[in-house]
């Protein structure tokens, strides 16, 4: 007969786990409530109650923000399997199978950063569910989903969009360069940006013509992958959103003499109501949220 050891302790709560990973991924308390529905007490409450289960402290907090300790990074990454396992085994479970094809639309951002994920993750619990994928530029992305070629477009935007988009999440729009490479720009600010047309490139130029910049586009692609690795070069500058900076790579601030860009708009654009749609929707923002805010 089995015998529980005795080092066996309370078990991990999955309620307490889901409000946990909230607070990280949204960055706060009072906005992990607002997406829970429930109270910035209770949110408190449920914190406290899963650091005594854990036995250790999982966030170092000031009045203003927080930090993972690591036992807190720890724990985030097993409840993040804990959660989704969970998630994966109801839908299996419950007979609820999506079925059909989903044409998906993505920029460049979603795709190359982590959109396989969410995909791979999203072929496991709807087997039965299709995706057929194109990345491009949101703009002709959004063009052709009005044609009707796409039911979900992936996209950013440097301005909230008063409708037709679900807003995922925002994040800082920042300068990328070399982090070993001196910053030295003669009259004007070399850049490596994507064809037009592109929000990034266009908000880039605004700042700079704000600021009374000169600049010049010395290196065009449309890869992000090609002007991440000219900013490292220290061949060109690169406008992209916080979470594309990678190693190698530093943010270059007024320090600099860089003027500030906007944030970027991270949305949804979705044509279909049905439930494989909505699916995938909820799966993009999660992981985005998780990923952005684990940087």
């Amino acid at each position: 007969m089995y015998t529980p050891s005795e080092t066996a302790g309370p078990v991990l709560d999955l309620t307490l786990l889901r409000t946990f990973l909230e607070v990280v991924d949204c960055g706060g308390f009072a906005l992990a409530a607002d997406a829970l529905a429930l109270t910035p007490s209770a949110v408190s409450g449920h914190i406290k109650r899963l650091e005594v289960v854990a036995g250790a402290v999982l966030l170092d907090r000031n009045t203003r923000s927080f930090e993972l300790t690591p036992a807190g990074e720890t724990l985030y990454a097993y409840a993040r399997n804990i959660v989704d396992l969970e998630r994966e085994a109801r839908a299996r479970l419950s007979g609820a199978r999506l079925k059909g094809r989903l044409r998906v639309g993505s920029s460049e951002d979603f795709a190359g950063a982590w959109l396989a994920e969410v995909l791979q993750a999203f072929h496991r619990t709807h087997p039965e569910a299709s995706i057929e994928l194109k990345v491009g530029v949101t703009a002709d992305l959004l063009r052709q989903q009005a044609r009707g070629k796409l039911d979900v477009v992936f996209g950013k935007q440097c301005a909230r969009v008063e409708d037709g988009g679900e807003l995922l999440w925002e994040e800082e729009l920042v300068w990328a360069w070399g982090d070993d490479k001196a910053w030295k720009p003669g009259p004007q600010v070399p850049l490596a940006v994507f064809p037009e047309p592109c929000v990034y490139r266009e908000a880039a130029i605004a700042a700079l013509g704000r600021a009374q910049r000169a600049w010049q586009p010395v290196f065009e692609s449309a890869s992000m992958a090609g002007c991440l690795a000219a900013a490292q070069a220290g061949f060109a500058v690169a406008p992209v959103a916080r979470s594309q900076l990678r190693e190698g790579l530093r943010a270059l601030s007024a320090e600099d003499a860089m003027p500030e860009l906007p944030q970027a708009c991270f949305y949804a654009f979705s044509r279909s109501a049905g439930p494989a749609a909505q699916a995938l929707v909820a799966a993009v923002r999660q992981t985005g949220q998780r990923r952005r805010f684990a940087r």
